[in-house]
């Protein structure tokens, strides 16, 4: 598959996909991400550490500024995401990867809750018909 048609079928994936579909797909690249930002810590790259844990912390900010804040749960999620900013901020200027274990654990337990959630809803759907 070339390149371009990889680029095409993600930029599909991502216009069919469900809100639901979307917000994993932010979840699983902000873990992508910090994952790529400690190995370059590990292996001394500054620069290529700076730029995924830059575009890890833009995914939190992403997730935080589509919280419905109608909801209580979203007023939970906002305190959860600034944290784990504070601490994607704390391991990149610090370029250390003890507070990005912190934000790496917490946005896993956060994707897999996630997961479940949509399979439950989709259980349920199926349930209906």
């Amino acid at each position: 598959m070339s390149y371009n048609a990889l680029n095409q079928y993600k930029q599909n994936t991502v216009f069919t996909a469900t809100k639901e579909e979307l917000t994993l797909m932010l979840y699983e690249g902000a873990i992508k991400f910090i994952n790529i930002g400690k190995l370059n810590i590990e292996n001394k790259d500054t620069v290529k550490s700076h730029e995924a844990l830059m575009r890890a912390q833009d995914i939190v900010i992403e997730l935080n500024a589509s919280l419905n804040m109608d909801y209580e749960i979203s007023k939970n999620l906002r305190s959860i995401y600034d944290f784990v900013l504070e601490k994607l901020v704390d391991g990149n200027i610090e370029k250390d990867i003890a507070p990005l274990d912190e934000a790496l654990e917490i946005l896993q337990d956060l994707r897999d809750t996630w997961k479940e959630a949509m399979q439950e809803v989709k259980k349920a759907r199926y349930a209906s018909k």
